[in-house]
C-alpha cells in the first residue's frame, strides 16, 4: 500500500503545479541559449504591414454583378423567345 502512495504521490498534478521552481521547457532553453551568442533584433508588437494595394470602388463590383445578372435575364428570355416561336 505504501507503493501505491507513492505513485499517487508521484503523477499528482495538484502537488506539481505547487512547485516553486519549475524548470522551462527545451525551446525555451535552447532559444535562451541562442540568443545569450546571437541577440534577435528589435521588432515592435505588431509590425507594419507592407504596401496595400489600392482598393477598387464597391460601385465597380456592384456594376459588374448587375451586369451579368442583367445578361443572363436577357440570354434567358432569347432563349425562351426563340423556343416558343417554333
Amino acid at each position: 500500500m505504501a507503493q501505491q502512495d507513492d505513485e499517487e504521490r508521484e503523477f499528482d498534478l495538484r502537488w506539481a503545479d505547487q512547485a516553486e521552481h519549475k524548470e522551462p521547457s527545451a525551446r525555451a532553453r535552447m532559444l535562451a541559449a541562442r540568443w545569450k551568442e546571437n541577440p534577435p533584433d528589435p521588432a515592435p508588437f505588431r509590425a507594419d504591414p507592407g504596401p496595400v494595394a489600392p482598393r477598387r470602388s464597391p460601385w465597380l463590383s456592384t456594376a459588374l454583378v448587375m451586369g451579368c445578372v442583367a445578361a443572363v435575364i436577357l440570354l434567358l428570355g432569347y432563349i425562351q423567345t426563340r423556343s416558343g416561336t417554333r
